[in-house]
């Protein structure tokens, strides 16, 4: 670009030349200075265009097309999800009608699977089997095992004893949670539509599945209401350090390592005022705990489910919740609901879940009943 700006201001010299030696002649220009003026004047145009043309390339840029990449399977059922919600219809990611709508895909039933599992630990520490139908499992019979080892002598008979096995039931509950949206959300472009489903859908199936666990239902999915090794208070409405001890002595030591104290949170706060002979408060605060306290070296979990302290409630379970088994019978299954709540301006989201839950291990898990008064 210099050069030819070099040129042009020669070119400019030699026309200015040319003019001012014939003004200084008191002449006119001769034809040949006339068509080298033209000539001049012409190439100073092209050097013109030239620049202009290279001024205007500066300002552009070199637009590099990107192949379009192939989306993953979760991008691919995420997007579908949202056009759904926003019943856009996109050929790339087709959904699954069903008669009460459409189905939404696994991966995202799975995002709120985990987000579960973070809200709910007691759903998460339990023990699973995943199958579907009714499950019977074994469940060893203490009270008519005599099984044991003894000395024995040479050519003399040893003595047999038996293992008598029970079983436990699970059969298949399901449980349905609706999430209703509003179409004022759904079309702000800002919002994270499939978080916030997620997140909603999770937290109430997993406050259902939580209160299930700990509290249990008659005639439905029993729960810790099946823990059958229990210490009662003395008093209806006052729970003390002995007993507290107690119950944590109900659950043999190969047991202890993943134990843990299940309350309410108004349990918890009566706790925290108990003192023990050398007047140190039971219940802890710290830090490095999973929910923030121990009480006699084990975390302490809180739950609203849990009954407050109160005659003939159940108010602590202690111990290891792997001694509870859950069956799902049913992946979550979500549907979307675009037309039935369309009155009401908004999208319903439909899940359902179908499990059951009990005790099998009746070792691991103890409660602490209140006094009946």
């Amino acid at each position: 670009m210099k050069k030819l700006i070099e040129q042009r201001n020669d070119l400019v010299d030699e026309m200015t030349k040319i003019v001012n030696t014939a003004k200084a002649e008191n002449r006119a220009v001769s034809t040949d200075e006339a068509e080298r003026f033209d000539a001049c004047k012409a190439e100073i145009a092209n050097i013109d265009k030239t620049i202009k043309m290279g001024e205007e390339m500066e300002n552009l840029e070199n637009k590099v097309v990107e192949p379009k990449s192939k989306m993953t399977k979760e991008q691919q059922d995420e997007t579908a999800f949202i056009n759904l919600i926003k019943e856009i219809k996109n050929a790339d990611t087709p959904m699954t009608y069903g008669a009460n709508g459409a189905v939404i895909p696994t991966t995202i039933a799975k995002r709120i699977i985990a987000k579960v599992e973070e809200i709910c630990p007691i759903w998460t520490m339990a023990e699973h089997f995943n199958v579907r139908g009714n499950l019977s499992l074994p469940k060893e019979d203490e009270s008519n095992t005599n099984l044991a080892m003894t000395y024995a002598d040479e050519f003399t008979d040893g003595e047999s004893g038996k293992v008598t096995f029970g079983s436990i039931n699970l059969g298949e509950f399901l449980g349905r949670c609706l999430c209703k949206i509003s179409k004022s959300l759904i079309n702000n472009s800002q919002f994270d539509i499939v978080s916030y489903v997620v997140d909603k859908i999770a937290r109430k199936v997993s406050k259902f599945l939580e209160k299930e666990l700990l509290v249990g239902t008659t005639n439905k999915i029993e729960g810790l209401s099946g823990v059958t090794l229990a210490v009662t208070t003395e008093k209806a409405t006052e729970i003390t350090a002995d007993e507290l001890i107690d119950l944590q002595e109900e659950i043999i030591d190969a047991y202890q390592a993943n134990a843990m104290f299940i309350m309410n949170r108004k349990t918890r706060k009566a706790i925290r005022k108990l003192k023990d002979g050398d007047g140190n408060y039971l219940l802890n605060r710290d830090l490095n705990a999973k929910w923030g306290y121990t009480l006699l070296g084990k975390p302490v979990y809180t739950s609203d489910n849990m009954a407050e302290i109160g005659a003939g409630k159940k108010v602590i379970y202690y111990g290891d919740m792997s001694g509870l088994a859950v069956k799902v019978s049913e992946e979550m299954n979500i549907q979307v609901l675009t037309e039935k709540y369309a009155e009401q301006h908004a999208v319903g989201v439909l899940a359902f879940v179908g499990c059951d839950a009990k005790v099998q291990d009746t070792q691991k898990i103890a409660v602490l009943k209140c006094k009946a008064s």
